[in-house]
């Protein structure tokens, strides 16, 4: 940027895992202010008032609380426009952002690429493990004071296919990690990775989508959400795949058609599933919360301490790189 003043920059929710020297540094750099919100209503009015008595801001910075205040658009932010320039995530996923609107202001928004994309992998490979060993099951019988006698029917990984939905980081991450059970993985992607990146992965790409359901005895959901992919995984969908297929979702809940899962766990065309994201967050159906053929967790496959420090790390970084160089480290969009 060739003005060399701080830019007064809004933080949004609070900093759990940088040090007070990283922030202190980044002080040096950019004008912090860290808003008092704790729900939408509060930062609606807030942000005008702020505003008003000490200056436009030129970035936001949106922390792991920013959840309490999506969406995160026009009728939100308006009193930022027309001197904002830059908004940075923490997040990963970003549905609850307006981008289209952010696009139309000059606004940036990035997002987090690489922070929690392993955690997020890692994650996968638990409820791959979870489905496939039906260990959940397993464990309620000891709970109940009761034991294995070959009454939990389980798999073996070893030589199953995984069906990576989205390449992108989570997905090369979870690909790599599938190797040390001797699965076999294919991918579908809006864009195919080049011949050097697959033999890197080892992963072998299906041209549609259709060709991977009917080949992949996993299939794992890792693509953003939009309107392209709502409900991209449906009734149509489920049929394609094999009898007693398993489902991961970490990705995002409305990807996948609930009413059309519960009916391919119910008819066994999917063996088990199982769920970190949910379509109505927080709430979660009851025959998810009930049925033994699902395994849940809240929404945390990204949530670890290490990957929310480099979360963190990487927003505070997105508006120093635009600040320094005029654009953000991992833009979303193209302003």
């Amino acid at each position: 940027m060739a003005n060399q003043e701080k830019p007064r920059v809004a933080v949004l929710g609070k900093v759990h895992y940088l040090s007070d020297e990283y922030i202190e540094s980044v002080k040096t750099e950019l004008n912090l202010h860290f808003l008092e919100s704790s729900n939408r209503q509060q930062l609606i009015e807030e942000l005008p008032r702020v505003i008003s008595q000490s200056g436009p801001f030129e970035g936001l910075i949106c922390l792991s609380e920013s959840h309490n205040f999506i969406p995160v658009d026009e009728e939100l932010l308006s009193a930022m426009v027309p001197h904002c320039r830059v908004i940075a995530s923490l997040w990963a996923g970003y549905n609850e952002f307006d981008v289209s609107w952010m696009t139309s202001q000059g606004i940036w928004f990035c997002n987090t690429v690489d922070a929690v994309a392993e955690a997020t992998a890692d994650m996968t490979i638990w409820f791959i493990l979870s489905v496939v060993r039906n260990t959940s099951v397993a464990e309620r019988h000891v709970r109940a004071g009761g034991w294995y006698g070959g009454s939990v029917s389980t798999r073996d990984p070893t030589g199953m296919t995984l069906g990576i939905v989205g390449m992108g980081s989570i997905g090369k991450y979870l690909a790599k990690k599938a190797k040390v059970f001797n699965m076999k993985t294919k991918y579908y992607n809006r864009k195919r990775l080049s011949k050097e990146v697959e033999e890197a992965y080892q992963v072998e790409y299906c041209s549609s989508l259709e060709e991977l359901l009917s080949q992949a005895d996993i299939v794992s959901i890792h693509c953003p959400l939009s309107e392209a992919t709502r409900k991209l995984i449906s009734h149509e969908q489920f049929k394609l795949m094999k009898d007693g297929a398993f489902l991961i979702n970490t990705a995002r809940g409305p990807i996948v058609d609930e009413e059309a899962l519960i009916a391919a766990l119910e008819s066994g065309k999917v063996a088990r599933a199982g769920l970190d994201v949910f379509s109505d967050e927080p709430n979660v159906r009851e025959y998810f919360r009930t049925s033994d053929k699902v395994v849940l967790q809240p929404h945390m496959g990204g949530a670890t301490e290490e990957a929310l420090w480099r979360a963190e790390r990487e927003s505070f970084e997105n508006v120093l790189r635009w600040r320094r160089e005029g654009k953000p480290v991992s833009p979303v969009n193209e302003v």
